[in-house]
């Protein structure tokens, strides 16, 4: 079976200049834990996700640091930089996800679904010529499971 037998066809997309409380508004009235964003001709630039707004209540870590021979070589600072930055952010541009997993409509549900469980990614864009045309997550696989499409 393909992505395409299965994937979320109606994808809710936002443009990257979307304010977050209308992200979050949109979020609860569509019953969606994420969106693709797009630019104003609809190519992909990334996702944003839930967690991408909660990001901006958590505690602030600052960087660790690791003792190597004669000095400190600091551990984590592009993640403490960029963990700062979406603390700040007002827009999605500020807390998308722009190196994101995508698949195809062609693409082997098996592999999707070994991503899924291998790599601990729920949310994948389905992409053909840079256009969104679905999106597949693991409640598609679960829902394909209770409609007997697959075994």
């Amino acid at each position: 079976m393909l992505i395409k037998d299965i994937m979320t066809r109606n994808v809710v997309t936002v443009a990257p200049d979307v304010d977050l409380h209308s992200l979050a508004e949109l979020f609860i009235k569509k019953d969606i834990s994420g969106a693709p964003v797009v630019d104003k001709d609809g190519t992909f630039l990334g996702v944003v996700l839930e967690e991408g707004l909660i990001v901006r209540d958590k505690k602030v870590h600052l960087p660790t640091f690791f003792y190597i021979l004669n000095g400190f070589i600091a551990l984590g600072e592009q993640r403490f930089e960029d963990e700062m930055k979406k603390m700040a952010a007002t827009t999605v541009a500020g807390i998308m996800e722009k190196e994101v997993k995508t698949v195809t409509p062609e693409t082997p549900l098996e592999d999707v679904a070994t991503m899924i469980i291998d790599q601990g990614i729920h949310y994948y864009p389905v992409l053909e010529n840079k256009k969104v045309v679905g999106i597949v997550t693991r409640k598609d696989i679960v829902r394909a499971i209770a409609e007997g499409k697959l075994a």
